[in-house]
């Protein structure tokens, strides 16, 4: 039966930046209970999915689950934000090809390959659509630790990384759990213009501008969060720029797909504030931009158009 090296080696000859192991039976943390404060909390705002009861429980997603590999890829490139009067803001993480379908087809692999060395290997896996806590089950395998900005923060690429997990029934050698880098440093919660870091480790969706531009589905933006955007129209990156580990660490990934569609690195508000639908397929192609819809686009470019007057 195959190991953990052999594990991680082909994890790492697929193209995968990082790959931990945790074991389902082996972990003693807060997971559980800072999940349940958060959402009684109302935190989560219209993320109705956040409230599934399987992300407590990830036998619920793979019943004879024993290990979850958990993997990152670094998307990082070195384009910054234009701060020009009428050039909206896209956040890293959407300016090239959608990292669903880069992840899932490299999760793919590796899950077939570990079903190809015995017929008796199970395995599911996920990118950041299925119940799991990803950030958690990261942590747990040595990726990185959850960061004071909610984002987990690796040594080598900072918080620049998509993350997820291949479930196996193999029972596999744990790698130890991450520890917290995070220090006294405060910068992302003085940073954030919303003040949606409401403390340390816990950021409230309500009062965060990526959560209004992307999930928000109403006509009209929060007063709160439209006096604030300073340009962005697609999530925000503020957290994570002033982050020092980024400044240092952060490295322009070798994944392609990764590198910006030319279009997404300064798009006029002018024009997106008269997105229609046909536009909209044709700017946001294999993108996952496209969770943002044409009305919403508008909304959140006259929004910042409107900042501006």
């Amino acid at each position: 039966m195959i190991d953990s090296f052999q594990v991680k080696q082909q994890a790492r000859k697929i193209g995968f930046h990082l790959v931990g192991i945790s074991a389902v039976d082996n972990h003693q943390d807060d997971a559980q209970k800072h999940l349940n404060n958060w959402l009684n909390s109302g935190y989560q705002a219209d993320m109705a999915w956040m409230t599934n009861p399987a992300r407590a429980d990830i036998q619920a997603y793979l019943p004879q689950v024993q290990s979850v590999i958990s993997v990152a890829l670094n998307y990082y490139t070195p384009h910054q934000h234009s701060q020009q009067p009428g050039i909206g803001k896209i956040s890293r993480y959407g300016w090239g090809r959608d990292y669903h379908k880069v992840m899932g087809k490299k999760l793919k692999a590796l899950s077939n390959w570990l079903r190809s060395q015995d017929e008796s290997i199970i395995t599911r896996y996920a990118v950041d659509t299925a119940p799991i806590q990803d950030k958690v089950w990261a942590q747990r395998a040595g990726l990185g630790w959850i960061a004071k900005n909610g984002n987990v923060i690796t040594r080598k690429y900072g918080s620049w990384v998509f993350l997820g997990e291949v479930l196996t029934n193999l029972s596999l050698s744990a790698d130890r759990v991450h520890t917290s880098h995070c220090g006294s440093c405060t910068r992302c919660l003085e940073a954030c213009p919303t003040g949606a870091i409401t403390q340390p480790y816990v950021v409230d969706a309500n009062r965060c501008i990526a959560y209004h531009t992307i999930e928000n589905r109403d006509p009209e933006l929060p007063p709160n969060i439209a006096a604030h955007l300073s340009g962005w129209v697609a999530g925000c990156d503020i957290c994570q720029d002033v982050c020092p580990w980024n400044q240092r660490f952060a490295q322009e990934t070798d994944v392609d797909d990764f590198q910006p569609y030319p279009s997404n690195l300064q798009p006029q508000l002018s024009k997106l504030a008269k997105l229609d639908r046909i536009e909209w397929d044709r700017q946001f192609p294999a993108s996952a931009l496209r969770r943002i819809k044409p009305d919403m686009w508008r909304r959140n470019a006259r929004a910042n158009l409107n900042e501006d007057k």
